[in-house]
């Protein structure tokens, strides 16, 4: 695939002894958004720790600018410019706002991505930068997580259930900042609970069910009624 970015083939992932992922194979392209839809336990965010390098027991390959990563540790592989949103945000509760963006840019990568690009992104975080991350509103702490993420200067942006646990006027707000965020060639997989949000926002995508992939393409390529027989397995 030209300016393909990520090649994952034949990926199986286990925790412990339950195999989860069964045998995944997919592409991405430079500056492209990939939507993954799934019921609950279909193997979406496991797929994301998987890349990320946060689930150790897997096989097959996942390669990263034509290199493989899938025997790298978490933190090389944010190196190699690949970063993780995780479901949850998962934001030290110790540490302000600035403090946990700062943390993101610890890997030092070039890019557009400054503490300065952030607070124009969210302006909110600028004037919060002091206090507790853990005390904003769930959208303010998801915009902290997403620019934690961001300050890595990644090429690849791993988003794992975006607008889970927030008001529909804050994902709205988000998701309208998205297209900001997937910019300068940027790319980008998307696990959302929103499965009409997620397709809007992708240039394809995979559905999953029970670790498989059970439909995947253009959104355009396929009717509502196709994608639901492959999300509920009819």
């Amino acid at each position: 695939m030209p300016d393909s970015i990520l090649k994952v083939e034949n990926l199986e992932s286990w925790y412990g002894d339950a195999q989860v992922l069964h045998g995944l194979s997919f592409e991405l392209k430079k500056g492209e958004v990939l939507a993954l839809i799934g019921a609950n336990g279909a193997g979406k965010s496991t797929l994301l720790k998987s890349i990320a390098g946060l689930l150790p027991k897997k096989t097959g390959t996942i390669s990263f600018h034509s290199t493989r990563i899938d025997h790298l540790a978490a933190n090389d592989i944010v190196a190699k410019g690949v970063a993780l949103v995780p479901e949850g945000r998962r934001l030290f509760p110790s540490l302000s706002v600035e403090e946990n963006l700062i943390l993101g840019g610890q890997v030092a990568r070039k890019g557009p991505w400054t503490l300065a690009e952030i607070y124009n992104l969210f302006p909110i975080l600028s004037e919060k930068r002091k206090l507790p991350a853990t005390s904003l509103s769930g959208g303010q702490q998801q915009m902290v997580a997403i620019g934690r993420g961001l300050m890595s200067n990644p090429d690849l942006i791993l988003l794992d259930e975006l607008s889970l646990g927030l008001a529909p006027i804050v994902i709205k707000d988000i998701y309208a900042l998205l297209s900001k965020i997937i910019s300068n060639g940027l790319s980008a997989i998307l696990v959302e609970q929103d499965v009409n949000r997620a397709l809007e926002s992708a240039n394809h995508f995979l559905c999953m069910q029970e670790g498989r992939i059970s439909l995947a393409g253009a959104p355009k390529s396929f009717s509502k009624d196709q994608i639901s027989a492959a999300y509920f397995g009819m």
